[in-house]
């Protein structure tokens, strides 16, 4: 199943700057470092760069870290947080 966000704020500059429509597929396979995924952390989504992944956890970077929200401020989020992995644009790293 598709999903469709916008990118909100600059957490993801330069890779994603803000209002760039992204495309995730829900169900993602295997989590894994560099992947870009969409995440529900208190309520809300954020568009995140998957930086490590232990277990069943993971944390979270984004790649403009002087304006990102993410893992140095919240700690590790549980996978299942992860909503979908993000697939177009496409993810150099991924």
């Amino acid at each position: 199943m598709l999903i469709f966000r916008r990118v909100r704020g600059h957490g993801m500059v330069p890779t994603m700057p803000p209002n760039t429509l992204v495309i995730g597929l829900r169900f993602a396979k295997k989590l894994k470092p560099g992947q870009i995924v969409i995440v529900s952390r208190d309520g809300k989504e954020q568009i995140k760069r998957i930086d490590q992944v232990k277990g069943e956890e993971v944390y979270l970077l984004g790649d403009h870290p002087e304006t990102s929200l993410d893992s140095r401020q919240y700690g590790w989020l549980p996978g299942r947080s992860v909503r979908a992995r993000v697939i177009w644009p496409r993810n150099k790293l991924d």
